[in-house]
């Protein structure tokens, strides 16, 4: 079996911008979740047949503790915003795993579900559906990562090539050049080349030599490199923590848990509350085809 671990709220910002918007009577917006209720239940007719979705129920999480200039969600849409209880309660009731995270984020739970299935010796391939770079740091064996937009998947060589580092060096790389999505700056004058080169060959940072003089690899203005990783070097490390994936977060404790096996009852109404009957057909006939 294979297993599909969704990005619920990279999805939702998606189809946010993407569709026009659909108001319901009561002047809700709510275009973003059903476009999301409809990409899920797209996978399903494509033969996915285990399914999970990671939301960012709260986007604060304990990094924002770590970090003062870490996401919080302050410039987000509030037509956007208020989707996410919507998405997960319909999800939910189309049937499909939900991970709604508050302490930690969609990522860590999209890592840690990846964990569960691929310990399952049932399983062929985890398909993390996701384009964000954090999660290359999951690739590896059964793992892979999938741009379902784009139709492209990637390995463990794919994130060599990609990035010029192994996955497991991603947290590294990201500490170096910084996240501007995620809110923190890396250390000044690194840039992608420097760091692909130098974490490319070194894999952690503990392991780069203090001095660029004890460098096995050449990279333009070392010097300076290595002294402002010398003296941010906690910093760096800090940067580190905030990039790595909490593969330990609350999510399932079986893939069996991820199996979808039809629709709840009371996803007809939801369906109807935002103006969307045809995707109550589509779930019907994928259950009827369940029972043939």
């Amino acid at each position: 079996m294979d297993v599909h671990l969704v990005d619920g709220t990279y999805e939702l910002f998606r189809y946010h911008f993407a569709l026009p918007s659909h108001l319901t009577e009561d002047g809700r917006e709510v275009a973003a979740t059903r476009g999301v209720v409809g990409t899920v239940l797209q996978m399903l007719e494509q033969g996915a047949t285990h399914v999970g979705v990671a939301t960012d129920h709260v986007i604060e999480s304990f990094r924002n503790d770590l970090w003062f200039g870490y996401k919080d969600g302050s410039g987000v849409d509030p037509d956007l915003k208020a989707q996410f209880p919507l998405v997960e309660e319909a999800l939910e009731l189309l049937g499909v795993g939900v991970f709604a995270m508050v302490e930690y984020e969609a990522d860590d739970a999209l890592g840690a579900a990846a964990v569960v299935a691929a310990a399952d010796d049932r399983v062929e391939r985890v398909w993390i559906c996701t384009p964000d770079k954090d999660l290359g740091q999951c690739v590896g064996g059964k793992v892979v990562q999938l741009d379902r937009r784009k139709g492209l998947m990637v390995d463990a060589a794919g994130v060599r090539e990609k990035f010029g580092v192994d996955p497991a060096s991603i947290p590294d790389y990201l500490a170096l050049v910084g996240d501007s999505a995620d809110g923190f700056p890396g250390l000044a004058g690194w840039g992608a080349r420097s760091a692909a080169t130098v974490v490319g060959h070194y894999g952690h940072l503990e392991a780069i030599p203090a001095g660029a003089d004890d460098w096995a690899v050449s990279v333009r203005g070392a010097g300076k490199l290595a002294a402002t990783l010398r003296d941010h070097f906690d910093e760096a490390l800090l940067f580190r923590r905030i990039a790595t994936i909490e593969r330990d977060a609350p999510t399932v404790d079986d893939v069996d848990e991820l199996l979808w096996d039809g629709p709840r009852p009371g996803f007809p109404a939801l369906c109807a509350a935002i103006d969307a009957p045809r995707l109550v057909d589509r779930a019907d006939a994928l259950r009827a085809a369940l029972d043939r």
